[in-house]
């Protein structure tokens, strides 16, 4: 039997969106999940970087998250791990959402999967595409701080 994962445990984690995005808002959302991709998951069986969130009919539903089966837990069925999931948020979140993104340059983005009291959970992002300098300078500003921490770590010593 698998065991009980911690009551708010990250499970995975989308690292590129932070790189690609700059992050306006976040929302929790719930899955719609099969029985087999939650026994996954609590083995740790997710990817989320090739993951993206759209809009259907006022729905949203998570498109590009992998979630690779188990051999023991999906024998009867036929298990598909790009399938299309479900997010399930307030009607007015989804409204409010839906009004943003309609708006030039917003998209939404997966940012993490995690438990939060035995259910699975997606943190999404109403997010803003970021320019090829945008990134460099991310990408500037992390080096600078690494150079920091590392002149601090060796003047302790």
């Amino acid at each position: 039997m698998a065991k009980k994962p911690d009551s708010n445990s990250r499970i995975a984690d989308n690292k590129k969106a932070a790189y690609n995005y700059f992050i306006e808002e976040r929302y929790e959302a719930g899955l719609v999940l099969q029985g087999w991709e939650v026994k996954a998951l609590r083995e740790g069986k997710a990817q989320l970087t090739d993951g993206y969130v759209v809009i259907r009919e006022g729905e949203l539903y998570l498109i590009g998250c992998q979630i690779n089966p188990l051999k023991t837990a999906s024998t009867h069925v036929s298990p598909e791990a790009a399938r299309t999931k479900k997010l399930l948020l307030h009607k007015e979140e989804i409204k409010r959402l839906i009004g943003k993104v309609e708006q030039k340059g917003y998209t939404l983005v997966p940012l993490n999967l995690h438990w939060k009291d035995g259910r699975a959970k997606c943190d999404i992002a109403l997010a803003k595409g970021k320019a090829e300098h945008d990134k460099r300078d991310t990408i500037k500003d992390r080096e600078g701080k690494r150079e920091v921490e590392r002149a601090l770590k060796s003047r302790s010593r």
